[in-house]
């Protein structure tokens, strides 16, 4: 997967100098140049599926063998097989028969799955705007609300004078948790007080974008990390994704290969 990526150019290995990062033996790191969203727009072009955006699913049922999946604007529609793979609560969160049919051992497993949240903090700067910093992104381990910061630009090499730069701020797993209900604009605000204190030098940006992430990534996966979970045989209704393995590219992967093996004998 890795290297299929890397020779169409959606991953490059990180060159980029990262302070504070802890290294594993034998690891090896990549950026995606375009963006993270770039590695999965590929993979759904190699697909040729026809993917609808921003459908909001709230209920799904049985009707007549098949799965009659509603959602918040427009009328249900019919499936032979169903693929859930967003985050665990928001499974247990759906209605319509799948509420009886996740029995209970399941339904168990589902709810031991874990996240942390945090905020993401978006600085955009004009063209030719100079940050001052010598890192791309660098871990911060001593301050109580930001645990990273990335000039995102530099961290993915492509810097250009052209695009102006940009500076991404995650918060850490304890603040995020602690400001998870609070008005963004003020957890905005607060982010900026520390990481002034920790960059004073950086200059003031044309716009900023403050993003919460109520399911950052996974702490506890379903036990034994199994890649999906089966909730219906006949119609196939499934789920997976990184709640069943682990969050990151590997453990989508891993979910992504194992709910393939699932689905094969259904199609």
């Amino acid at each position: 997967f890795y290297e299929e990526l890397v020779s169409h150019g959606i991953l490059k290995p990180l060159t980029a100098p990262v302070e504070g990062m802890v290294v594993r033996e034998g690891s090896c790191n990549y950026v995606a140049p375009q963006g993270i969203s770039s590695v999965v727009k590929y993979y759904l072009k190699q697909s040729g599926a026809d993917v609808s955006y921003e459908q909001h699913v709230t209920h799904i049922s049985l009707r007549d063998g098949r799965w009659e999946v509603s959602r918040k604007a427009g009328p249900p529609e019919q499936f032979d097989v169903v693929i859930l793979t967003m985050p665990v609560p928001q499974i247990l969160q759906l209605q319509g028969d799948i509420v009886n049919i996740i029995n209970e051992s399941q339904k168990q497993q589902l709810e031991s799955v874990r996240y942390s949240s945090r905020y993401a903090l978006g600085l955009f700067y004009e063209a030719g705007t100079g940050l001052g910093v010598p890192w791309a992104a660098r871990y911060v381990a001593d301050n109580p609300c930001i645990r990273f910061i990335s000039v995102d630009n530099k961290k993915r090499n492509i810097e250009s004078p052209e695009v102006g730069p940009s500076v991404v701020v995650h918060t850490t797993v304890t603040s995020g948790r602690e400001h998870l209900d609070s008005d963004p604009a003020e957890v905005q605000q607060i982010i900026l007080g520390h990481l002034q204190r920790i960059v004073p030098s950086l200059p003031k940006p044309s716009s900023i974008k403050c993003q919460k992430w109520r399911y950052s990534q996974v702490t506890e996966a379903v036990p034994n990390c199994p890649g999906q979970m089966i909730l219906h045989t006949q119609p196939l209704l499934i789920c997976g994704g990184d709640g069943f393995t682990r969050s990151n590219f590997d453990g989508c992967i891993e979910s992504a290969l194992s709910l393939a093996e699932a689905v094969k004998p259904h199609l």
